[in-house]
Formats: structure tokens, sequence, C-alpha cells
């Protein structure tokens, strides 16, 4: 069975309305919109009578609101992908006014993290989940956290991937939490699943996913190829000074964060014994 979005559902990107994107599984889309949240946080509901909420977004009453509008008294189970602030921190509340289940990963201590997350349930890897009428598969994937998990719904071959994998952009690694190499091995193991569509934690249903874990794949590696270059050109430079050289091609507004995932390439490349720091300058190694 597809589940194409419509034109009207991917018009329908907005804060607090619910869209149904097939049979049993609908998004409301967060008032969170802005520069690294496109048009805000996605939470996805399964399940008509039982229903499990997935990322139910930031502490926010109008989305709160919202989810319960739309869900009704029937939610058993609040699942998160990550613990960003703009994906968990409502979960705690919609818990102690349903009693739902909370299920993912504990929140790293890195200082980025909704530490109020506490979950119930810890979600292995590969294990079957009911979610409301549903069944989801889920899958760790460190990268972006190291508490990553995507969610795959099996029977419409339906991968929600939180900020795993995103609608037109590829997502920060934030380190050291994030990892790069981590980020690239969850990508590979994405591509082993039997799935066509991706459902992100922001913006629309994507088409042809196996092509666009691909492309993402290979973005992050020619990024790398460009900070590899960048050193050869630099001999030697501290993150402020190469990130514009490796980052040319993306807007300055977006440089602060884009220096977050530099330094995850850069880490990723002194595993590798391909670039060591000193005193705050990174070099390519002499080998």
């Amino acid at each position: 069975m597809k589940m194409d979005e419509s034109p009207e559902a991917r018009s329908q990107l907005v804060a607090g309305k619910c869209v149904s994107l097939g049979p049993g599984v609908r998004r409301i889309v967060a008032g969170n919109a802005g520069l690294m949240t496109g048009p805000g946080t996605n939470t996805y509901l399964f399940g008509i009578r039982d229903v499990a909420v997935l990322d139910p977004g930031p502490d926010d009453a109008r989305h709160l609101a919202a989810i319960l509008a739309a869900a009704g008294p029937g939610i058993r189970s609040v699942i998160v992908t990550h613990t960003h602030p703009d994906h968990s921190p409502l979960a705690r509340r919609l818990a102690e006014l349903t009693g739902a289940r909370l299920v993912g990963l504990p929140p790293p201590g890195d200082g980025r993290q909704d530490a109020t997350f506490a979950p119930q349930h810890l979600p292995l890897d590969g294990e079957r989940l009911h979610a409301g009428e549903c069944q989801l598969i889920a899958i760790h994937t460190p990268g972006h956290a190291s508490n990553c998990v995507c969610y795959l719904l099996e029977r419409e071959r339906l991968l929600f991937t939180g900020d795993h994998v995103l609608e037109g952009v590829s997502p920060v690694i934030l380190p050291p939490d994030g990892d790069m190499s981590a980020y690239l091995h969850s990508l590979d193991k994405l591509q082993s699943l039997d799935f066509e569509r991706i459902a992100p934690g922001h913006g629309g249903v994507m088409e042809r996913g196996k092509e666009i874990l691909g492309a993402l794949r290979t973005h992050r590696l020619a990024r790398e190829a460009k900070v590899l270059e960048g050193l050869r050109r630099l001999t030697a430079a501290a993150l402020d000074e190469l990130t514009p050289v490796v980052y040319d091609d993306v807007a300055v507004e977006r440089h602060r964060w884009a220096r977050l995932t530099l330094e995850a390439h850069l880490i990723k490349l002194a595993r590798e014994h391909r670039a060591v720091e000193s005193g705050g300058l990174w070099r390519l190694t002499q080998l």
C-alpha cells in the first residue's frame, strides 16, 4: 500500500494542523519554525483508538493542545528519536496528563539535551514496538546524537528518521556526543532496511529514500574531501579559519552550526590518523 504524501498534505506543514499521511498515521507540526528547525518539529501520531506519539516536540502549550485534540484520550506511549530540545521536552507533560509510557534512550550529558526526559522503556536495536494499532521497528542510529533511534513502519515501508535524515539539508553533527564515523555507519545500516519513503523530523515525507541516503553519504564524503583540501591549502588552521573555507557554499549565518560539523569531520580524521590538532590548530598528518 502506498503512502505518497499528497500536494495538499505537503502544503500543510504549518503549526497545529493534523494531516493524515496514510492509514493510522498522522502528522502535526510544532510551532517552532526557524533556521535550524525548518517548518517546525514533526510530531507523528500512530493509531486511532490507542495512540503512540513520536517526537512530541518542544514544551509548548499550543502544540500540547493540538496533540491532545487529535489523539483524544487514547495516548498509550510517547516515543522519541533523540533528546535534543526541539524533539522531546513535551514528553514529560504528555506522560503526566495521559499516563503514557515514555520510550527512548536516555539523554547524553553533553549539555545540549533535554535532561527532563526519563524513559521507562529503552528500545533495543531491532526491537518491535506496539505504536497504537501499528508496529514500529527501532533502529539505533548514533551520529547526530549518540542516542538517536530511527523507527521503521514496516507495513508501509516508511522510515521515521528524526534528525538523522532531513528534507533538503544535511543534519548538524554535534561533537563530542555527535560522531561523524558513527553517522556514516548508521547511514549504511539504514540502507540495508526494506523501506521506500522517509518521514523526517522536519519537513515533508520524501520519496526514493535509498537514493536520499546514498546522496547524503556522498555529500558527507565530499565535504570531508574539502576539509582535507582546506588543510592542504592553509597548512595549519583553527576551526574559525577553516570553516569559511570548507563551507564556502553555505550561508554565513549557518557557519556557527557548520563549525560543529567541521569539528566532527576533523575528529573522524584524527581517529583515522589523517589529521592532528595541537594548540588549537589542525594540520594534516605527515605519514
